[in-house]
């Protein structure tokens, strides 16, 4: 009697041990077979990416802005890191506010410390509209070398900095003026002009 108890225990043990390696078999198949990949996606599927910016630093550009010196009448590069994006505008104007602020190297800003920059439009064609603050004329008597290193100041670093500008008008006040101390005509577009930049 005994020994049939022990056959009978032995069957048990022997089908509860067969149904234990299928299960796991079963599982096994499913979630590293066919199944597995649907999971995957399914999962994928469900769950948001994380926002790209989520806590991160905003992008960055380095430009170079063009300075007077105290003992020529050239300008002076001089780079400075600003804000990237969203727009060329947007970054045109983040660099001339870096000029007007002034040089970390010594060097003077070509510009009145209280100018404003107040608008930027850059058009499809490469010209660049710049509107500044009346300051630009009001708050800086110019002589004829820096007016000149004023309006270069600012078209070179325009169009040093940003490949989508290739000329540049001045406006002050939204409205166009004919110079900004009497010796430069405002009237016109600007190119570049490296031959003011010390080299």
């Amino acid at each position: 009697m005994e020994g049939k108890k022990k056959i009978a225990l032995s069957r048990h043990a022997l089908i509860l041990g067969g149904l234990a390696v299928v299960l796991l078999v079963l599982i096994i198949v499913f979630f590293t077979g066919g199944t597995g990949e649907k999971v995957k996606r399914f999962i994928d599927a469900n769950v948001p990416n994380p926002p790209e910016s989520g806590g991160a630093e905003p992008a960055s550009k380095t430009v170079t802005l063009f300075f007077l010196a105290d003992d020529d009448d050239l300008l002076h590069k001089e780079t400075r890191v600003i804000t990237a994006g969203p727009t060329v505008a947007d970054e045109a104007e983040r660099a001339l506010a870096e000029l007007i602020r002034g040089s970390e190297k010594g060097f003077v800003s070509p510009l009145p410390p209280p100018t404003k920059v107040r608008q930027i439009f850059v058009a499809n064609n490469g010209l660049a509209t710049v509107d500044f603050s009346r300051e630009i004329a009001e708050g800086f008597a110019y002589g004829s070398t820096s007016e000149l290193a004023a309006v270069y100041a600012v078209v070179d670093t325009l169009v040093f900095n940003f490949p989508a500008v290739k000329r540049v008008v001045i406006l002050v006040e939204g409205v166009e003026k004919e110079t900004l101390g009497g010796h430069v005509d405002l009237t016109r577009a600007f190119l570049p002009d490296y031959s003011l930049v010390a080299k």
